[in-house]
């Protein structure tokens, strides 16, 4: 069965929302806009008042609504605010986190964090299809079935605190970044579905050579039984939900940033510090992370060829390199095509180390 193609839905103005959620857009605005970013950090998040209605979220709930009816299936996940994505086990729900109900909030999680983890219409929809997985497994209880342990593993396999991808695997599919689907049972069924949901992926086409596709032809097995059915657990419990949680933005910044080691001193400022330039006479000049994008194609090319990487792989260390010269303001201090030629070897040498060094461990 085919779904409606994905569109990119428009961010719908206050004053084009009904009334009432015209209401809760106009709060929001007129608590966070005003605040500095010291200012927000002190706020506790159950004071953040925030909802679902009337964003855009609201919206890409509804796209994915659309999916899941245009696949023959009853089921629609409940969805509240909470401080990350998850979906619980024995809940078959989906918290979005916070920051992705206001504009203001996700410039402050891009600051905290360097990025905005579901911050695209596209990267959103992929986090939403991952996390249904995870909801519609509890909602029918798929895990219990034979043939999901026989495919997938056993759920009650112990989560690690960090996973070792192997990119060339085939095993399993692409969809979240970092091959999440590498990193657990239940990911990899999550993970396996979302390819499954996502309208217009062709599947069967794209992975027909790999190992992955038996995984694809059981999601589609174990879809096809409970099509049309209603869910055995229908729990609409919220947990961690973002009015309970007395922590400020402060506090669970420091954590998350801990986490994954954003705090961290990069090993390689000294590099990039070489290549660019910090120096004032220079402030006219191009800044390193708008020329880094410039020629991303350019480096993703040429240091495939040298390294035989995936363009994929390499572009995790760019990006890197791009948000780690906007923190240290770098511009360009040389000669275009010598610049353009040591960057390519500095990103080499990372993406080296990136897969051989062990810095593909990531984190969960």
């Amino acid at each position: 069965m085919t779904g409606r193609k994905s569109r990119r839905t428009r961010v719908a103005l206050p004053e084009q929302l009904p009334l009432a959620r015209r209401k809760n857009v106009q709060q929001a605005d007129d608590q966070l806009l005003p605040l500095s970013d010291a200012e927000l950090l002190d706020l506790r998040m159950s004071d953040l008042r925030l909802t679902i209605r009337g964003t855009i979220l609201e919206k890409r709930i509804a796209q994915l609504n659309e999916e899941l009816a245009a696949r023959g299936l009853k089921f629609k996940p409940h969805f509240w605010l909470s401080e990350d994505w998850f979906s619980p086990d024995d809940v078959p729900g989906i918290a979005i986190p916070f920051y992705l109900a206001h504009r203001r909030l996700v410039r402050l999680e891009r600051k905290q964090l360097l990025d905005v983890e579901g911050g695209t219409h596209e990267w959103c929809m992929k986090i939403l299809r991952h996390e249904t997985g995870h909801a519609i497994d509890t909602a029918f209880r798929l895990r219990r079935r034979a043939i999901y342990r026989n495919v997938f593993g056993r759920s009650s396999e112990p989560y690690p605190e960090s996973y070792q991808p192997t990119p060339s695997s085939r095993d399993y599919v692409h969809h979240l970044e970092m091959w999440y689907a590498q990193s657990h049972p239940l990911e990899d069924f999550a993970e396996t579905f979302a390819v499954w949901l996502r309208p217009g992926s062709r599947w069967r086409a794209r992975y027909r050579e790999w190992p992955a596709i038996k995984k694809l032809e059981t999601v589609d097995e174990l879809m096809s039984s409970i099509q049309g059915k209603k869910p055995v657990v229908r729990s609409r419990a919220t947990v961690d939900p973002l009015s309970r949680l007395r922590k400020t933005l402060r506090t669970h910044y420091q954590r998350k940033r801990a986490h994954y080691g954003v705090d961290l001193p990069s090993v390689y400022d000294g590099d990039l510090r070489r290549l660019f330039s910090a120096d004032p006479a220079h402030r006219r000049n191009m800044t390193a992370a708008a020329f880094l994008t410039r020629i991303r194609t350019e480096l993703h090319r040429t240091v495939s060829k040298w390294t035989g990487q995936y363009a994929y792989t390499i572009d995790q260390v760019v990006q890197e390199m791009i948000e780690r010269c906007r923190e240290l303001n770098l511009r360009l201090g040389g000669p275009i095509e010598e610049v353009k030629r040591d960057a390519m070897i500095l990103v080499a040498v990372r993406t080296t180390n990136f897969l051989h060094e062990g810095g593909h461990r990531v984190a969960i």
